[in-house]
């Protein structure tokens, strides 16, 4: 007779615990390494992408050795299993390797390679739990379904993931989140050891391997997991992208797409259904009303547009993880379907985090991987005559889909011929797009129909407007730090990097086009301080600049100085130099230092620059690694004892005041801030903005202020934590949040 080593009635419960501790510290895991490898690899969003990526294939990796493991018998599992978490644990405590990347190394290698060796065995470990524990469940608790326990663990993923930046970040330094973190390792080491005592000891049962019992899926089958797992996955990095460039360049804004595709498998495995079906049922009303217009963009109200993105891709991975849970397997073949799933995800992820940067200048992975949504969703007809009228013969639903197919077409040509700026339609076109979601909402039932409609909806709302600007030469340009959009008219010409310009030339005259704009114009901080230099270093100062843009700062050098950039992105440099012409007008020979310029500077000898901007930008927010105290201190090395630092720290969700405050303060320096706002009739292009100038000359400091009243105080803020390579959080720094 089998026996137990421990009550099958604890089983649930310690099952439950177990998961959902694992999976609480695989995912905290996740934000706590990437902000570990700030420092090395510099700040960039398609950094996140790439580290997803990692996960991903580390995820896959332990799926797939679960399925292995799945061969053997229960008892030979366990020990198994149990020897690998060992194993893993000489990587303990968690942290990075000391390998340093070059200063020209591409993130797109860096980051997987850094991460693989430094957490990839205990990641390893970690992820194969989920489905090597339902396994060890449906052979404890004979009949009890095992895939709810899949909905525990997306729980534990969710909560890991939004612990890290509102408790874990803010309480702790780098090392106690290390520490913190290998101590829950070793306490998840110990409840598999305890989940490994309730499996079959003795008979039959403990003594054979687990034989499948069930018919086995068939490919289309396992093709139709992969897919329906590769959509969501992808449009959750697809989301990331969009939200952060396209829409709302807001930190943390990454944190959110990945916490709703985690909680959508939570929804989409549990045992109570009327949720998930519920939200099935919507998910093409979203599709259909909020596709389209976030693909023609959201300039005007980023944060409903952020809400409606984030909106679209929880419900559609709702909805298509639904469909996957709806077509799994009995629990003997459980593995294998996770295994089909962790696929998917992987595939998705390579599609948006690899391939699509490499095969597109503009985020269309996004509305391709809507419309595949459109095609894979389940969909049921909103109205009963609507579901009669499409469940007719074949021959009905031939001339139906032929109707709407013509039907979206003269609206789309309607849309786009009719006169008025794409982008900006007319109450015409308003009316006509209205007619289109109409039409949408009456497919909802035939995906066939549903696919046309949602293909018209997003070639009229934006799509178009999108492709026309990719067949422009040269007007956008994709990296893997960014997106970046020349536009412009005669007048003048303009670089856009996601929804924040960076860079503003005057055209038309020689004179007009070395004149300094938005954020540089000789009335704000930095125009101040460039032309107070030669007064201050002499003819021959040596100048240094962190981020490039278009140029326009160059147009301040004079003869014999000596300049020099550092842009970590070779795409800015080729648009600054054969788009803009600020650097072939007034500085032809400028030396730009390609890579992260904290490593960079790094390596530069002590006491060689002057002057030292720092402007720094992936669209709206200051790369984190190059405002904490140890990057001031680097700053500090780099100039020379009277040498001056100017700090661009204007933001629109962001008050780094206190960061910058903070670091003068911890690091010796003096600092003054200049809040610089334009008159309201402009022809300059000028923008308002706020610089801080610091140095360890105090003398430095009065000369900017009698050059300029207006160059004022930076108040420390009580109670603030100065940022460190150790501890940084942006919660405090929220604009609105105290």
């Amino acid at each position: 007779m089998t026996t137990l080593r421990a009550p099958v009635r604890l089983a649930r419960p310690l099952f439950v615990l177990t998961i959902l501790a694992s999976s609480f510290l695989l995912f905290l895991v996740q934000p706590m390494v990437a902000r570990m490898a700030l420092p090395r690899l510099g700040g960039a969003p398609a950094v996140w992408n790439s580290a997803m990526l990692v996960y991903q294939a580390l995820l896959l990796a332990g799926y797939g050795y679960a399925h292995w493991l799945g061969r053997m018998n229960p008892r030979a599992q366990a020990m198994t299993h149990l020897g690998v978490l060992l194993v893993a644990g000489l990587w303990l405590p968690i942290g990075l390797t000391a390998l340093q990347p070059s200063p020209t190394a591409q993130p797109a290698i860096w980051v997987p390679w850094l991460l693989g060796l430094s957490i990839g065995p205990l990641f390893f470990a970690i992820s194969a739990q989920a489905p090597l524990l339902q396994r060890w469940f449906s052979l404890t608790r004979h009949g009890d379904n095992p895939y709810a326990l899949y909905a525990a663990s997306n729980f534990g993923s969710f909560a890991g993931l939004l612990a890290y930046p509102l408790f874990v970040e803010p309480g702790l330094a780098l090392y106690g989140q290390r520490v913190v973190w290998s101590s829950g390792y070793i306490l998840v080491g110990l409840l598999v050891a305890l989940c490994a005592a309730t499996l079959p000891r003795g008979g039959p049962v403990a003594d054979a391997a687990p034989r499948a019992t069930s018919p086995a899926p068939g490919r289309r089958r396992v093709a139709h997991w992969i897919l329906l797992a590769f959509v969501p996955s992808g449009l959750m990095l697809a989301t990331s992208t969009l939200i952060t460039t396209d829409i709302v360049a807001m930190p943390l804004l990454w944190v959110l797409p990945l916490g709703l595709y985690l909680l959508s498998f939570t929804i989409a495995f549990a045992s109570d259904r009327t949720t998930a079906d519920i939200q099935t049922r919507i998910a093409p009303i979203a599709m259909l009303l909020f596709g389209g217009l976030l693909v023609g963009g959201m300039a005007g109200m980023p944060m409903l547009g952020a809400i409606m993105a984030l909106a679209v891709l929880f419900l559609v991975s709702v909805a298509l993880h639904t469909a996957m849970y709806r077509l799994r397997p009995e629990p003997d073949r459980l593995t294998g379907f996770y295994l089909a799933m962790s696929v998917g995800g992987a595939l998705g992820g390579v599609f948006s985090a690899l391939l699509a940067p490499l095969l597109f200048d503009w985020t269309y992975e996004y509305p391709i991987l809507i419309l595949a949504a459109a095609v894979l969703t389940p969909q049921r007809a909103l109205l009963g005559v609507v579901a009669r009228l499409w469940d007719g013969n074949a021959q009905r639903q031939r001339i139906l889909l032929y109707v709407v197919a013509i039907a979206v077409v003269g609206l789309v040509a309607l849309v786009l011929t009719y006169p008025g700026p794409i982008g900006r339609p007319g109450p015409t076109q308003h009316i006509t797009l209205m007619v289109m979601v109409a039409l949408g909402l009456l497919t909802i039932g035939s995906r066939r129909a549903f696919a046309i409609a949602m293909f018209g909806s997003l070639i009229a709302f934006g799509g178009y407007h999108a492709v026309m600007i990719s067949l422009e030469p040269d007007a956008r340009t994709r990296s893997y730090f960014g997106i970046y959009t020349v536009r412009g008219n005669p007048r003048e010409r303009e670089l856009a990097h996601g929804t924040t310009v960076h860079g503003l030339q005057l055209l038309g005259t020689p004179a007009r086009e070395r004149t300094a704009t938005t954020y540089y114009v000789p009335g704000a901080g930095i125009g101040q301080a460039l032309q107070a230099v030669p007064a201050l270093y002499g003819p021959a100062a040596r100048v240094g600049i962190v981020g490039l843009g278009a140029g326009t700062v160059a147009c301040y050098a004079k003869p014999g100085q000596d300049w020099r950039f550092y842009e970590i992105d070779p795409a800015i440099v080729r648009i600054a130099r054969t788009r803009f012409s600020f650097l072939s007008r007034c500085l032809p020979d400028a030396p730009v230092v390609l890579g992260d310029a904290r490593l960079n500077l790094a390596h530069a000898a002590s006491g060689s620059l002057d002057f030292l901007a720092l402007d720094a930008f992936s669209s709206d927010s200051v790369p984190m690694h190059l405002m904490t105290r140890e990057a001031f201190a680097s700053y500090a090395r780099v100039l020379t004892p009277r040498g001056l630092l100017l700090v661009h720290i204007s933001n629109r969700f962001l008050d780094l005041e206190p960061v910058v405050a903070g670091a003068a303060e911890v690091g010796g320096w003096h600092a003054v801030q200049l809040f610089y706002r334009p008159p309201q009739a402009n022809a300059a292009g000028a923008t308002k903005s706020q610089w801080v100038a610091l140095s360890h000359d105090s003398k430095i400091i009065a000369a900017l202020q009698r050059g300029n009243a207006a160059w004022g105080a930076v108040p420390v803020r009580a109670g603030f934590t100065p940022w460190t390579d150790d501890y940084s959080t942006i919660l405090p720094l929220l604009k609105g949040v105290r």
